[in-house]
């Protein structure tokens, strides 16, 4: 089965990341949508084999790659907090507000 390397490596720095940035969302949604563009600044690592596995995870070790992956998680941050595809806290909170003032 072939696998994209970089799909987990991905997942496992967005959740070091978002421990740190506690004003970015963390539902489902957002966190697909920060993935994906991460994913999409970011050179693929296909494996079909655990040999293939091992080799590429040795690569993936090299600080340039930490860098990288990092600044392609910061940017989809960015992006997704300036456009989810969902009502921010605040959008959601405001009818309620108005609806009580009548």
């Amino acid at each position: 089965m072939i696998h994209n390397l970089m799909e987990g490596v991905v997942a496992n720095f967005l959740d070091d990341l978002l421990t740190q940035h506690p004003e970015v969302c963390r539902c489902s949604q957002c966190r697909m949508d920060i993935m994906a563009a991460a994913l999409n600044r970011l050179p693929p690592r296909y494996v079909v084999t655990d040999k293939g596995e091992v080799y590429s995870k040795i690569n993936l070790l090299a600080n340039q790659f930490h860098v990288d992956i990092i600044g392609a998680i910061a940017h989809g941050m960015m992006l997704v907090a300036k456009n989810p595809r969902h009502a921010r806290p605040e959008e959601a909170a405001e009818p309620a507000k108005a609806d009580s003032d009548k």
